[in-house]
């Protein structure tokens, strides 16, 4: 009965896509930009590495510490709120200083921002979902962020076709979506959530001792998605590689919008599928596309290829985010579902800084070609793992 009431997508998470919306366009008005921006103050593909590695642990070990404080507080829309201000206030700063120590504390704020809010606001979308219908809502949400995605960088792409090269402009005018949302969060409040009992420390590391008192579906399911993000860089590589094959900023910032309209299309559907085929099998297909799309771009695709490439590169996004944390609060207790979230996606951030890393050295010391074949061929090894010893269905409890 409480699952019927819930199938309909809830006035919180219209609120709650509404906000992610605003903050993507406000971040991702800067994303595409960035290794053009950061190339031109001198940062190498290996620095770039580094600097999105440190990003992403940041957000990583916050993730986890988040969760399990918003868990044992009894609280969700405080962290949300101070979060999405903590992104909206990095975008400024970035305007202010060029030099490599001043970058790295700008975007690891906002990325600290995305640590504090990502596992309560996760944890909100749970509560106000059905199990058999969780992947739609965590994809409806998915979609309105996603269109974000692809907003922020057409208003990029505008704005450096009549004042080029003006990044910091653009970096405080990224600023004003952002802060807008954070204004929106105070219309959510919190509802009765009791507070996790078993949650004794607050400790930074603490979320780590969830692994002991998880369900071995977990323990079955989180390591392949766990190596999955090992082998998957950030897609400022993608961005990198385009570039390097001596396309335009235009083009650059062009394909990762066409990537980003397919993500927001296609997210609400493959979540509405994986509720009624099961989260294994949309996940598996998912990540054999990813499989396919690197192994293209390891090719030096032309421009309509790179194209095309990115069209599948958004049925993958689609196809494996959102039903990632759908299915995992699907099989974690209602007590832990933030925590659960917060150590599954605080050591993907952190396993993400190291495939960043990585992705970064085997550019620079094989051939970026080298970089994209690493993670197709781990991708691979991701389905096998989950199709062999992942064993059960998407809707458990």
């Amino acid at each position: 009965m409480d699952g019927e009431k819930k199938i309909k997508i809830s006035r919180t998470v219209v609120i709650l896509s509404i906000v992610s919306l605003l903050t993507d366009i406000s971040s991702e008005m800067l994303y595409p930009v960035m290794p053009v921006y950061l190339k031109s103050i001198g940062f190498s593909a290996l620095i770039i590495g580094l600097l999105e590695g440190f990003a992403e642990a940041t957000a990583g070990f916050s993730k986890g510490y988040f969760g399990l404080f918003s868990d044992r507080t009894g609280k969700r829309v405080p962290f949300v709120r101070l979060g999405y201000f903590f992104s909206s206030i990095s975008k400024p700063m970035l305007a202010l200083f060029q030099f490599p120590l001043w970058v790295f504390l700008a975007r690891g704020l906002d990325r600290l921002g995305k640590g504090v809010r990502t596992s309560a606001r996760d944890a909100i979308l749970s509560a106000e979902s059905a199990p058999e219908t969780k992947a739609r809502i965590f994809g409806f949400h998915r979609a309105m962020d996603t269109a974000g995605a692809m907003l922020g960088p057409v208003a990029a792409l505008v704005f450096l076709y009549f004042l080029p090269d003006n990044f910091r402009l653009l970096f405080l005018i990224a600023f004003i979506p952002g802060i807008i949302g954070v204004m929106i969060t105070f219309i959510l409040k919190d509802k009765n959530i009791i507070p996790n009992p078993s949650v004794k420390s607050a400790g930074f590391f603490s979320f780590l001792k969830y692994w002991k008192i998880a369900d071995s579906r977990f323990k079955r399911l989180v390591p392949a998605l766990l190596f999955f993000t090992l082998i998957n860089s950030s897609d400022i590589f993608l961005l990198l590689m385009v570039k390097q094959a001596g396309y335009s900023n235009t083009e650059v910032i062009s394909a990762y919008i066409f990537y980003n309209f397919v993500y927001a299309v296609f997210s609400y559907p493959a979540g509405m599928l994986a509720d009624k085929l099961g989260y294994k099998k949309v996940f598996s297909i998912g990540t054999l596309v990813f499989a396919a799309v690197y192994a293209g771009m390891a090719m030096n695709p032309s421009l309509p290829v790179i194209f095309v490439l990115f069209f599948f590169y958004g049925i993958y996004a689609s196809s494996t985010e959102s039903i990632s944390k759908a299915w995992i609060t699907n099989i974690s207790k209602k007590e832990d579902t933030a925590t659960a979230i917060g150590f599954y996606t605080g050591l993907g951030s952190v396993f993400t800084m190291l495939a960043s890393f990585t992705a970064g050295l085997l550019w620079s010391s094989i051939s970026p070609s080298a970089a994209f074949i690493y993670s197709s061929a781990g991708a691979v090894v991701t389905v096998l793992y989950v199709s062999l010893f992942v064993k059960y269905n998407h809707n458990e409890k």
